[in-house]
Order: structure tokens, then C-alpha cells, then sequence
């Protein structure tokens, strides 16, 4: 089933009831039609013969036109679940309490993330030359052995590397959660993974993007790499599941 959506770059958040004919599994997507790798939500679902289903899409940041397609994972795609109820509801503007740079180091992140699905590597300026992106087909070491992780940073320079081959793979809320975390070891000047990762997703979830993707973000990388995952990337992601939890009980 896909569903055409006229955003015009607006905020909002979709709220659907869904109900399965059968015990199945759905996928759900949005996504930009007119470009690769645009996903701006991306979640499977399992659902019980008869179920209902409320399931959220928050949406704060979107191109001129998207597509919501819902389909059956396990048979006809577009059989076995229906949609009973559809709506789109406004969402208010961000708040983030910080420094206007740290405002325009977001936007300029969240309109990187939004493109680099289909963008070329090179260099990239923010509109006022104060932060720069430099994407490139991997990272790597000085030996040319790529590394694991999608993106670092330079402590003593608003400068950003970013894996190209990672960041086509991840959603567009993935990717913001990366550069949110990136740029919080340069505004803090820390070499602290649980500190850039409370202050990168504090700023994500006070845009507006969803919970889910933050989790996504904290475990992807690591299952790429199984043989790598130990006790303190377990705890890194305790840490950040709990940050989540905490937040929720805030709002």
C-alpha cells in the first residue's frame, strides 16, 4: 500500500490504526520518492490475528513530497492488515535550550542527513563557514583499514568525517543522531562517548525526532559488529535507554 503525502516541509506527526486479518508482520516507510536512501521513518511491526494497532510517525523535518507504504513482510504485500484510521496532526516547533551555534551546527546536520543518501563525497560548509563536513567513501586508519565507525570528529575543530558507505544505509533520523553526538565532542570538548551521547540525543529528541531511531542508532553499529561488542558498549547503551526512559517520564 503506498500512500502519496504532500509535506511541503512542514512538521507533523502521522497517527495510523492498523489491523491485521491475520498474525503478520509489516514494514512501514516514508520516504522521499524522488531520491535514494531518503528513508525518514523505518520500522517493522508484529501483529497478532485481529489486532489493532495505534502506531506513531513523527515526522520534524521533511522534503516537499514523501511516500508512506505499509506492506505485509511475509506474503501479498498489500493483503492481510487494513488501515482503518488515518491522520496528520501539526507538530509544534523545536525547542532546544542552547546556544544559537549549537542551533545552526543542527540544522545544518539535519539538512546534511536529509541528502546523503544520494549526495556525492567532498567537502561540505555550512552556510556560514563555520562548520565543515568532509564525506568520504569510508573512514579509515592511517594504514587504509576502514574503520567501524560512521563518523568522528576533531576535538579542536568544528570538522566532521563521515562514512558514506555507513550513512546510505541509516535513516535520516539515524544519521541525525550521529552528527548530534559528533558535534557535542566538539561544542563540549570531550572525549567522553556517554557524554556526547546524552548531549547529541538530548538535542534529537527535543527536535521532535522519534525515540525508536535513538535505540536504532546506540545498537546498529554494534550489530555490524558482533565480535567486537563488550561491556562497555552494553553499558553505552544501558545508558542511553535509560536517558530515553527518563525523558519520556518528562514530557
Amino acid at each position: 500500500m503506498l500512500i502519496p503525502v504532500p509535506a511541503h516541509k512542514e512538521r507533523f506527526t502521522i497517527t495510523m490504526l492498523i489491523k491485521a486479518d491475520q498474525a503478520l508482520s509489516i514494514g512501514i516507510r516514508v520516504y522521499d520518492p524522488r531520491h535514494a536512501n531518503t528513508y525518514y521513518f523505518r520500522r517493522k511491526a508484529y501483529l497478532q490475528r485481529g489486532q489493532k494497532r495505534s502506531i506513531q510517525i513523527p515526522l520534524p523535518v521533511t522534503p516537499e513530497y514523501l511516500e508512506l507504504e505499509i506492506h505485509n513482510k511475509q506474503g501479498n504485500p498489500d493483503r492481510g492488515f487494513k488501515v482503518l484510521d488515518m491522520k496528520i496532526e501539526k507538530m509544534p516547533p523545536p525547542v532546544l535550550w542552547t546556544t544559537p551555534e549549537r542551533h545552526r551546527f543542527m540544522d545544518f546536520a539535519i539538512g546534511f542527513a536529509q541528502k546523503a543518501g544520494y549526495t556525492p563525497t567532498g567537502f561540505y560548509d555550512s552556510p556560514r563557514q563555520e562548520f565543515l563536513f568532509q564525506y568520504l567513501p569510508a573512514i579509515t586508519d592511517g594504514y587504509g583499514k576502514e574503520l567501524i565507525t560512521p563518523a568522528r570528529t576533531h576535538r579542536k575543530m568544528p570538522r566532521v568525517q563521515i562514512s558514506q558507505r555507513m550513512f546510505r544505509t541509516f535513516t535520516i533520523p539515524v544519521r541525525v543522531v550521529i552528527l548530534a553526538h559528533e558535534g557535542c565532542h566538539w561544542f563540549l570538548n570531550t572525549r567522553s562517548q556517554k557524554t556526547a551521547d546524552l548531549c547529541g540525543i538530548r538535542q534529537y529528541l527535543d527536535y521532535g525526532f522519534p525515540k525508536i531511531e535513538a535505540v536504532y542508532a546506540a545498537t546498529k553499529i554494534f550489530s555490524m559488529h558482533p565480535e567486537l561488542v563488550g561491556p562497555s558498549q552494553i553499558q553505552r547503551t544501558k545508558d542511553i535507554m535509560d536517558f530515553i526512559d527518563q525523558y519520556k517520564l518528562a514530557q
